[in-house]
């Protein structure tokens, strides 16, 4: 009589992932273009799109850091997976057919920092390009926020200034 393993023992190499469910900022210019994309590709792992931040995705995936899948892409396995940042674009990209040996390449050391750079780029024009009316023009040069704490600054690199209580991002178990 076989006896199931708990997930947690489970990985790439005896389990297959048999579909990936990429979250997408539903209202930026850009990541509607990558999605119509991705959507467009032949896939060795089919790609379902849901809006972050959506009551679906709410529903679908109660773990998760709703907040945080708006800022950043976020990519959740068949089994629970979850990719974000640079990791979720090579997962991603591992599901395309034609680009599966460049996600390869990419998950080495030296293509995790290309691919992190992609990212911070994509991310860059995001913010410029994708504001809402009344909002500030965007990036220009100057310092680059997520909502995690995490920020670049062009002149002095990234830095770590955690989220406290009194911006409403404490942690209360």
């Amino acid at each position: 009589m076989a006896v199931d393993r708990p997930a947690a023992d489970r990985d790439g190499r005896r389990v297959p992932v048999r579909r990936l469910t990429v979250l997408h900022d539903a209202g930026c210019s850009l990541c509607g273009f990558l999605r119509d994309w991705l959507g467009r590709q032949p896939q060795l792992v089919p790609l379902e799109f849901v809006a972050a931040g959506s009551a679906e995705a709410a529903a679908r995936f109660p773990g998760l850091d709703h907040r945080a899948t708006l800022d950043e892409i976020t990519v959740v396995g068949d089994l629970g997976q979850v990719y974000q940042g640079a990791a979720a674009w090579i997962v991603t990209l591992w599901a395309l057919r034609e680009y599966r040996p460049m996600s390869h390449r990419l998950s080495t050391p030296a293509g995790a920092k290309l691919a992190r750079g992609a990212v911070l780029a994509a991310a860059r024009w995001r913010d410029g390009r994708g504001q809402s009316a009344g909002q500030s023009a965007g990036w220009g040069g100057g310092v680059y926020r997520r909502g995690d704490g995490w920020a670049y600054d062009p002149q002095a690199g990234w830095h770590y200034n955690p989220p406290t209580c009194a911006d409403g991002a404490c942690f209360t178990g």
